[in-house]
């Protein structure tokens, strides 16, 4: 695959001077009036009132705050049009995954940035927990009928983290099964939930983030809402082991509200090949609009990292010590979720 190739965005056109001649335009006929013996010095050009100054620049002239404006603009014009031509001729890079950084960037976190900033509102925490180098596994607690919750994380650490990593999740076979979502879960560089695929990453230096509750948790009737459901077999703790990552204990509230899900239609379910079919308040009572998700209030937290580096490699087939190390970075989970609880004012506020 051929390389991109960089244009850049600062273009070599001349600027006008910013500093003022001094010279007066004269009108032919008319004679320039002599200061009288008494009369004061006339005053420099640069001590001129901005607007009288704006007015004797010539007509269609602009200032230096328009020229910069004009320029910001045009390279951000030419940054776009640079981007549609590198789609249009495939001139980009993607990773083997089919993880497409630059349209991460560029469009999928403006896209989200807005659910994350100004409708969820949401605060984090402890970002700085996630190493500035090398790989690490974030695991976290999973809610809210559909996996908003892992979107967001990916936003928190992608505009938060000092040293700007990128988190690559990991999803459930369902997402690739999706003929719309398949394609942008690549290029938002999620891949399949399975340990080759997660180890690979791992060793890479890559940030994995993976929520061991699965459907269990995301599908969970509104009344158990913040109890974590039972991590798995401790796969994720396998994979750290081999790979020698640091485990990264995530906590989020603020997901389980958005659709209170206070039914599963399970036959329904069944026919349409999912693993649960929820019925909330507003679903599918409203039809459509009842897609759209609660306004909460959000609150992601990254806790002190668990190294698995000190342990032997043969120590990831030690099935006592796999459950020790789940059961350790899911009581943490946990405890931080009943001390956000805790702490939360309101559930929209």
């Amino acid at each position: 695959m051929a390389d991109a190739k960089v244009i850049p965005f600062d273009d070599d056109r001349s600027r006008q001077s910013a500093q003022r001649t001094g010279r007066r335009r004269t009108v032919p006929g008319r004679r320039k009036a002599e200061p009288g013996p008494l009369a004061p010095p006339a005053a420099p050009v640069s001590a001129l009132p901005r607007a009288q100054e704006s007015a004797e620049q010539p007509s269609g002239a602009r200032t230096g705050d328009e020229r910069e404006q004009g320029g910001g603009w045009d390279r951000r014009i030419a940054g776009g049009l640079s981007f549609l031509r590198r789609r249009i001729t495939g001139e980009y890079d993607v990773d083997e995954f089919g993880y497409d950084k630059e349209l991460t960037d560029q469009v999928l976190m403006s896209i989200l940035r807005p659910f994350y900033e100004k409708y969820f509102r949401v605060e984090v925490k402890g970002v700085e927990n996630i190493p500035a180098e090398g790989g690490a596994l974030v695991v976290a607690n999973h809610s809210g009928t559909l996996p908003l919750d892992g979107l967001m994380m990916q936003v928190a650490v992608h505009d938060h983290h000092p040293a700007g990593r990128h988190l690559r999740l990991l999803a459930a076979d369902l997402v690739f099964m999706l003929p719309v979502v398949n394609e942008l879960a690549r290029k938002a560089g999620h891949t399949l939930a399975c340990s080759e695929d997660a180890q690979a990453l791992l060793e890479r230096g890559e940030v994995v983030g993976v929520m061991p509750e699965g459907f269990k948790g995301i599908g969970k009737p509104f009344g158990e809402r913040y109890k974590l459901q039972r991590f798995g077999r401790g796969g994720f703790v396998s994979t750290a082991l081999k790979a020698g990552t640091p485990i990264v204990p995530c906590s989020i509230v603020g997901a389980e509200e958005i659709y209170p899900m206070i039914g599963n239609a399970k036959t329904l379910a069944r026919l349409l090949g999912f693993p649960y079919f929820p019925i909330t308040p507003t679903f599918p009572w409203l039809g459509p609009a009842g897609l759209v998700p609660l306004p909460t209030k959000w609150t992601i937290q990254f806790g002190e990292p668990i190294p698995t580096d000190a342990y032997p490699p043969e120590a990831a087939e030690d099935p006592m010590l796999m459950f020790n190390l789940t059961d350790q970075v899911r009581e943490q989970i946990q405890h931080t979720l009943y001390k956000l609880l805790v702490q939360r004012r309101s559930v929209f506020f």
